[in-house]
């Protein structure tokens, strides 16, 4: 268990026609959303895309596109 603050909210934006996920990283923890977290850093991601627990979590298929866009996120956000 870590404290909320260590950790980064992966979100699900609300698309108003359902027709595709739109996944990004929130460092504030305000954008609406279905949120999930994760560590702060790039194995986490890692560990949580060969698990595929952000596709159950978020019940959407995530494309690898939006994985990599998270890992640079998350790799300038920890610098």
């Amino acid at each position: 268990m870590k404290d909320k603050k260590q950790l980064i909210r992966i979100v699900r934006s609300p698309d108003p026609d359902g027709s595709e996920c739109k996944i990004s990283v929130d460092l504030t923890g305000k954008k609406p959303g279905r949120g999930a977290y994760i560590c702060n850093s790039p194995d986490c991601l890692a560990k949580a895309k060969k698990a595929r627990r952000l596709e159950k979590t978020f019940s959407c298929k995530i494309p690898d596109e939006v994985y990599e866009k998270l890992t640079k996120e998350l790799e300038t956000s920890a610098q």
